[in-house]
């Protein structure tokens, strides 16, 4: 097979190579879009593979991204040839501002306008707004400083003006914060409604929002610097340049925001969730290039009408239509960012000492800038270290600015370096910091708070299946009022539900619904569940008047044909018995259960016990011809796995003709991963249809021959 597959590769470069050989235009187009898919290919896998890699060692995914952008780029692996590619997979490019195709780098910009668009659609605006003045304050706090410091570091070490271009790009670069770190940070410790986690996600925002204004100042500044004398400057036209990026951002802001229902209905008039989820981001791409024609950078427009529709009934389903394509593009936007990284600038001593302190400066920037105005705010010093901790990665829009830099000619390869570097200590030093005085059980305000708006009722009911039949009512209640839902697994399943002002998050666990609201709505919880309960209940008698449950375990166990699967993945000889010892029902399943204990199948053999008898207690799997199938789901078992028990007397096991049972399979699966249950269960029924079968396997004498006999007829028709 290796044989093969080098020589399908080699085969593959040589039949490449003439592909150059046509003249003209178009086959320079031709050929710099082959490339480019080649390219596109490459780095989807690598960007994985980085991602995977590092999430082994417990690593954030965007830092496997970003280092195996800079292993396969330009400077490094992507420059060497290969057939058909005589300049490597990644040339360098020639004669321009980046060292990456101009069609790769496009990519990664659309990829950069989708990442801040789903930013925007993914911010809380209540929760900002609630917490905006100390999400304002300890936000500006943590702007301010290490703006102060980035640009200090830029001016010593480059003996370089406060206003040079490079000096304003170091300071700037290291005020946004990575929303999406810190917020998975907080998601994984259950702390994102803690009153540090609401108001570092406040900050954070308001770092990004922040920082993103101060880019278009910045580069406008830069802009009037780069074409004017070495004279005084133009305070003047700087101030203009200030006040049109703020009230062209607030502008559109605040119009998205009063527009945005009708922006919503207009959507919603395409009916299809998926059409209006692609149009959304139409707008979007609408609104980049209104900004950047304007003067300020496209992502500030893709982040404005990301916060126009978050606030809507259906930013929950365009996240969730639009996750695909953030898949796709978001980790081609790490690599391609780790491609502009010249590792041989980077690996200079000069450009290490400054990256290092650069970073130190800008974690220290973070930790006192949004810490210490938390201790004013009835904060104590754990939650302002949390607060400060919290601040520190950086990410997304800290490589948008700096990829600006380096692509506008305002930062040189060696400062874009320093700014990778500072990302990559920031993104691995800050989340085990923050991880671990997040565990610890210390309160992070002064006094106790609470939130007297939102409640959460909660409904318990005795099993996992009830819960999951009512949970499939409550989704059909919902979608008939008009909510639009948005699901997603984090530890527990959880539904967000929106429609216009009503938004409602609803948790389901095992044996419970929690479902959080403003207090004005439990009232409609309350109806929303009774209601769904007697539907359900309704839904129920019809179904018992309607057909027979013993009628269709008999149809079962008499017409079922046997189809292609592998039973023995989860037999083997440890977990059969052809002599049970056992001589009434409760006894047979023990002795089934402790057969796939001894094996090791099982995690927690008392939870098995309890889901195969609570199965039982539903229905007796007794079939008839002497067969019965005790099975359950479980959490106390891994994968799904069988035990099979030959008794020579029989066992009274309630079977449906009423005659004693002998041959017993017991099957086990886990309870909330997909496995081939009922695969199992219609495969080995098919078997059992067969007399020819049941008699053998009655008649094994060893457990080898019970094996023996289960694989032979396995392979009969």
């Amino acid at each position: 097979m290796k044989k093969f597959t080098s020589l399908f590769l080699l085969s593959a470069l040589f039949f490449i190579s003439p592909l150059g050989a046509e003249a003209g235009e178009s086959a320079e187009l031709t050929h710099a879009m082959t490339n480019l898919v080649f390219q596109l290919g490459l780095i989807i896998f690598a960007a994985r593979l980085g991602g995977k890699l590092f999430r082994k060692f417990k690593l954030p995914v965007v830092l496997g991204e970003l280092v195996i952008g800079i292993l396969i780029g330009p400077y490094m692996l992507g420059g060497i040839a290969l057939p058909g590619f005589a300049d490597g997979l990644f040339p360098l490019a020639v004669n321009q501002s980046i060292p990456v195709s101009q069609e790769l780098y496009g990519f990664s910009t659309i990829a950069s306008i989708i990442l801040l668009f789903i930013a925007g659609l993914e911010t809380d605006l209540s929760l900002f707004l609630r917490y905006s003045l100390k999400g304002s304050i300890i936000g500006l706090g943590g702007i301010i400083l290490p703006f102060v410091l980035g640009s200090s570091v830029g001016m010593f070490f480059l003996q370089k003006p406060f206003m040079d271009s490079q000096v304003l790009m170091l300071g700037l670069i290291g005020v946004a914060t990575s929303v999406g770190i810190s917020a998975r940070i907080l998601s994984e410790q259950r702390k994102m409604d803690s009153p540090e986690g609401v108001t570092i996600l406040a900050a954070a925002v308001i770092d990004d929002v922040v920082g993103i204004i101060l880019l278009a100042i910045v580069l406008g500044i830069i802009t009037i610097i780069s074409g004017g004398d070495s004279g005084s400057l133009p305070w003047g036209k700087i101030g203009l340049i200030a006040l049109k990026a703020i009230a062209v951002w607030l502008g559109f802001t605040a119009a998205g925001l009063i527009f945005a229902r009708k922006i919503s209905r207009f959507l919603k008039s395409f009916r299809s969730v998926t059409v209006f989820s692609i149009l959304s981001l139409g707008l979007a791409f609408i609104l980049s290039g209104i900004f950047e024609k304007a003067g300020l950078a496209m992502i500030i427009g893709a982040y404005v009408m990301g916060l126009t529709l978050s606030k809507t009934d259906i930013s929950f389903v365009i996240q969730e239509h639009l996750h695909s394509l953030h898949e796709f593009f978001v980790p081609i936007f790490f690599t391609v960012m780790g491609m502009l990284v010249n590792i041989n600038a980077l690996m200079s001593r000069e450009v290490i000492l400054i990256g290092l302190i650069y970073s130190a400066a800008a974690i220290g920037g973070k930790i006192i800038g949004g810490g210490i105005p938390s201790l004013f705010l009835h904060f104590n010093r754990t939650g302002a270290l949390r607060i400060g901790l919290g601040l520190v990665p950086r990410g997304e829009v800290a490589l948008i600015i700096a990829g600006i830099g380096l692509s506008t000619g305002y930062l040189s390869e060696e400062m874009f370096g320093v700014a990778v570097l500072m990302v990559l200590m920031t993104v691995l030093t800050a989340p085990p910091m923050l991880e671990k005085v997040l565990k610890k059980e210390m309160r992070g305000t002064r006094d106790e708070l609470g939130d007297s708006n939102l409640t959460t009722t909660v409904f318990d009911y005795p099993s996992q299946e009830m819960t999951d039949f009512l949970i499939t009512k409550i989704l059909l209640e919902m979608k008939e009022e008009g909510f639009y839902i948005h699901s997603m697994e984090a530890g527990e399943r959880i539904y967000q539900m929106r429609k216009d002002e009503m938004f409602l998050t609803m948790t389901v666990s095992d044996h419970s619904i929690s479902i959080t609201s403003q207090v004005s709505e439990v009232g409609f919880v309350k109806t929303l569940v009774y209601e769904s309960l007697l539907k359900l209940h309704e839904t129920v008698n019809k179904l018992k008047n309607t057909s027979k449950p013993e009628s269709l375990q008999k149809d079962l166990s008499e017409e079922t044909e046997a189809a292609a699967f592998d039973l023995f993945k989860y037999i083997d000889l440890s977990s059969l018995s052809v002599n049970l010892k056992s001589t009434d029902k409760e006894s047979v399943i023990n002795e089934l259960i402790d057969l796939l204990m001894k094996s090791g199948r099982l995690r927690d053999t008392e939870e098995c016990r309890r889901a195969v008898f609570e199965r039982e207690s539903t229905m007796s799997t007794g079939m008839q011809h002497g067969i019965a199938l005790p099975h359950g789901k479980s959490n106390g078992v891994d994968s799904l796995c069988a035990a099979v028990g030959i008794s020579r007397k029989g066992v009274d096991f309630s079977s449906i003709d009423g005659e004693p049972s002998h041959i017993f399979i017991l099957i086990l699966s886990p309870k909330n991963n997909s496995g081939p249950h009922i695969q199992f269960l219609s495969s080995i029924s098919a078997i059992l249809n067969n007399p020819e079968a049941r008699n053998a396997l009655s008649r094994s004498g060893t457990k080898k021959e019970l094996m023996f006999n289960l694989k032979a007829y396995s392979t009969r028709k």
